[in-house]
């Protein structure tokens, strides 16, 4: 053969060079170890010389005396090869009348139907001409296949995968190599740490040696990991979606700053000698338009964000203008860095590109007149505006939040007892979140209670939902920047996975779910439920509103009048209006403080929701059957009243309190 270059029409279409390579060959799909081979430099394509040497248009094999197989490419569709089970993703040889396939590998090394003393197993071994699946007894294997040829042993009732048992092309790993990015040099085969005098990474892909084998240029301190000598990145190519010229690889160090995310770098590169513009190798499939869960428009990517002393919508850090990143087209100045954006917990990893944007309805109510809606979740009666003058009515409860209304304007149906909040009645049917990478839609009509996905909280109001994924409306109204009266000094964000847990500053508990600050010298965090904690409540041990406080410095005993139990005033309490009760937040809201009074709850059986207005404070439950009715029970250092229960089933709260007497079926 021409040293200079050989045409091998029957498997490529260019010129192939005689090359030393340690890959994949895109003839058969395997890696054995074979680094002889043909190398076209424009499409960077590999055949393993005997793969390229051997193959014939036609060929006569014994596994299929009937017909003669011709040499197919698999681009156009899968197939699978009638002797080693495999999908055959390259080239095959096939017999388009039986729907005969075989790859070239097997073409090439066909299995034997039987064989005997194998280094694997010391009995004899049959081919199983029938896909089955199994779990393969190999020691070194163990894997389990839903659907393969295999090699059996009768005697002992054990399966093999073909690869495990017939390997007759394997070799050790070449310990000289020849690579196209590194020709000036042999890389010799090393195993283990890398030298102390190497920066201990691939200098293609910045991974470090983990152990194993790499292969190492000790002249050039040039490091190829097993993974870029197996499927190397291409030496130049075309990607309009990263850059409009060409851009080629520069396999060396050399610090930069990616033009795609402005991130610097310190390897490797696409860089484009036209114009200078340099890319992270991971930066050149980027998409073009995608949703973030930050905003409610799309964003879209430009090689310029252009936005002097903007900052991420993500990670609220400064952007460099000059650099790419993504933008918003409706809202001037809202940029994203490239690598935020993109982040799993930012985007669902839809690229959009070419996809129309649904023009939806997500408006929650029509306007009727000034002070008159029509909300989607009552359709059959208009809703009318009012101002409320009363402090709090527990039995004026807005159905979204299913708070009590408390000084705060409201919609009431005219017809019947149906109330919304003012600021409720305006969330929007469809919403982004910050927890969640999919849009939300807002469900209104569901009977039953659920469990909050960002507070735990239980709840039968309305809800946003996605999949499995429910939000209460109070946890899905908090979008950053959020400011909360408990830090005033700076707006909290979502707690970005730098991997700190952090601990809320009111209930002490860990959560994944937090607001933080981002000030460098400022820890405080809170979580989702208490950052969603009623501002003003009403409870029946006092006669005025409660109001919610963030600790105060304090000497002396305060006690809770709730439970008779010490609180700190030091952390978050509900007080009254002269302040001389500090009460516990758990005592006031309690476990049920999400749930409609009235309302039903199904759950193993019914239970109706009603409030607790006696001075005792009931705990649901049915199994004091044994109790007298009017007697009193000592127990856990106080007195329980046993009253009977004229109910079905209770699930009681007094704004949430803690229940403390017995209710018993009657």
């Amino acid at each position: 053969m021409d040293s200079e270059g050989v045409l091998m029409p029957l498997i490529h279409e260019h010129l192939m060079m005689p090359w030393n390579d340690l890959r994949r060959g895109g003839c058969c799909g395997r890696f054995e170890a074979i680094s002889d081979g043909y190398y076209c430099k424009t499409c960077d394509f590999f055949v393993h010389k005997k793969c390229g040497d051997e193959a014939s248009k036609y060929m006569e094999h014994p596994s299929h005396p009937n017909h003669s197989l011709q040499l197919l490419s698999n681009a156009s569709r899968r197939r699978r090869c009638n002797l080693c089970g495999r999908h055959i993703n390259y080239l095959s040889y096939s017999c388009e009348i039986c729907k005969f396939n075989m790859d070239i590998h097997c073409a090439m090394y066909p299995p034997p139907e039987f064989i005997e003393n194998s280094e694997r197993h010391h009995h004899k071994l049959t081919l199983l001409k029938e896909l089955i699946a199994f779990m393969c007894d190999d020691v070194k294997c163990g894997k389990l296949t839903g659907s393969d040829f295999a090699y059996v042993c009768h005697e002992c009732d054990l399966t093999f995968h073909v690869d495990c048992i017939w390997h007759p092309s394997k070799v050790y790993h070449t310990l000289e190599l020849n690579h196209s990015y590194h020709p000036w040099h042999s890389l010799k085969l090393l195993t283990g740490q890398s030298p102390e005098y190497s920066d201990g990474a691939c200098r293609l892909c910045a991974r470090k040696i983990d152990g194993s084998f790499f292969y190492h240029c000790s002249s050039c301190n040039f490091t190829l990991d097993m993974r870029c000598v197996l499927h190397p990145p291409l030496q130049s190519l075309l990607n309009l979606k990263a850059h409009d010229h060409q851009l080629t690889l520069l396999p060396r160090l050399d610090s930069f700053t990616c033009n795609a995310c402005g991130l610097k770098g310190d390897r490797s590169p696409y860089v484009c000698f036209q114009c200078g513009f340099m890319i992270h190798q991971d930066c050149l499939d980027l998409p073009r338009l995608i949703n973030i869960n930050r905003h409610d428009h799309r964003v879209s990517r430009t090689s310029v964000l252009g936005a002097v002393n903007s900052v991420c919508g993500v990670c609220r850090q400064k952007v460099d203008w000059t650099c790419g990143g993504f933008s918003c087209q409706r809202c001037p100045g809202y940029v994203v860095h490239s690598k935020c954006a993109t982040r799993r917990d930012v985007w669902n990893g839809k690229e959009l590109q070419g996809i129309p944007e649904e023009i939806e309805d997500i408006e929650p109510y029509v306007v009727i007149d000034d002070n008159t809606i029509q909300h989607f979740s009552h359709k059959e009666h208009y809703l009318r505006l009012h101002v409320n003058r009363v402090l709090c009515d527990d039995n004026k409860r807005c159905s979204a939040c299913t708070h009590p209304i408390c000084l705060q304007s409201f919609y009431k149906c005219m017809d019947c007892d149906f109330i919304l909040h003012q600021n409720c009645a305006g969330f929007l049917r469809m919403k982004w979140h910050v927890l969640h990478n999919e849009r939300l839609t807002l469900v209104t009509n569901e009977d039953g209670a659920f469990r909050c996905y960002a507070c735990d909280r239980l709840s039968n109001g309305f809800r946003y939902q996605h999949g499995n994924k429910t939000f209460d409306v109070r946890c899905v109204s908090i979008s950053e920047p959020f400011d909360h009266p408990s830090h005033p000094d700076h707006p909290l964000y979502l707690n970005l996975p730098d991997g700190e847990i952090k601990i809320c500053n009111n209930c002490n508990q860990k959560s994944f779910h937090e607001l933080k600050c981002i000030e460098d010298d400022c820890r405080f965090a809170v979580c989702f439920e208490c950052a969603t904690f009623p501002q003003v409540v009403k409870h029946r041990v006092d006669d005025h509103p409660l109001s919610l406080c963030y600790g105060e410095k304090a000497s002396g005993k305060f006690w809770c009048d709730i439970c008779e139990r010490e609180t700190n005033p030091e952390t978050w309490f509900y007080t009254c209006k002269d302040h001389r009760a500090s009460l516990h937040t758990m005592c006031v809201l309690g476990e049920f403080s999400g749930l409609m009074p009235r309302s039903t709850i199904e759950a193993d059986k019914s239970y109706e929701v009603v409030l607790n207005n006696s001075i005792s404070r009931p705990l649901c439950s049915t199994y004091f059957s044994g109790f007298m009715p009017r007697s009193t029970i000592k127990a856990w250092d106080k007195s329980y009243q046993v009253v009977l229960n004229k109910s079905i089933y209770l699930v009681h709260f007094a704004a949430g309190v803690r229940c403390i007497a017995f209710f018993l079926s009657s």
